[in-house]
C-alpha cells in the first residue's frame, strides 16, 4: 500500500526541484526529512511540507507505520510557464519565462 501527496503549479522551475528530489529518492523517512533540512536549495522547504503531507495521508487515511515508511517515488513534472516581458532599449522587449511545477511524493510501507 502506498500514500501519494501532490503539490500543482509550484513557483520553481523543475529542473532546480529536481536537483532537491534526487536526494531523497528510496530514503527512509527520518533521513529524507534530516537531508531537506540541511539543503540549502529554494526548493528544499516545498518539497518538506509535500512530503509531510504524504505522510500524514498515509499515517491518518490508510493507518500506516511512520517508522516503517521510505519514499517509494517522487518525481517533478513540467507545469504551465508563465510568460513577462522586460523592456529593452529601442521599443524592443525580452521575454521572461517563469516556470513553474507539478511536485508528486509517494511514500510506502518497508515490509
Amino acid at each position: 500500500m502506498e500514500a501519494k501527496a501532490i503539490a500543482r503549479t509550484v513557483r520553481i522551475a523543475p529542473r532546480k526541484a529536481r536537483l532537491v528530489i534526487d536526494l531523497i529518492r528510496g530514503k527512509n523517512i527520518k533521513e529524507a526529512r534530516a537531508i531537506l533540512m540541511f539543503t540549502p536549495k529554494a526548493a528544499s522547504p516545498i518539497i518538506t511540507k509535500v512530503l509531510n503531507s504524504a505522510i500524514a495521508n498515509a499515517t491518518h487515511n490508510l493507518s500506516m507505520n511512520e517508522e516503517k515508511l521510505f519514499v517509494k517515488e517522487v518525481w517533478v513534472n513540467e507545469s504551465m510557464t508563465m510568460k513577462r516581458m522586460l523592456p529593452r532599449a529601442k521599443g524592443t522587449g525580452n521575454l521572461i519565462k517563469k516556470r513553474t511545477s507539478h511536485i508528486t511524493v509517494v511514500v510506502a510501507e518497508k515490509e
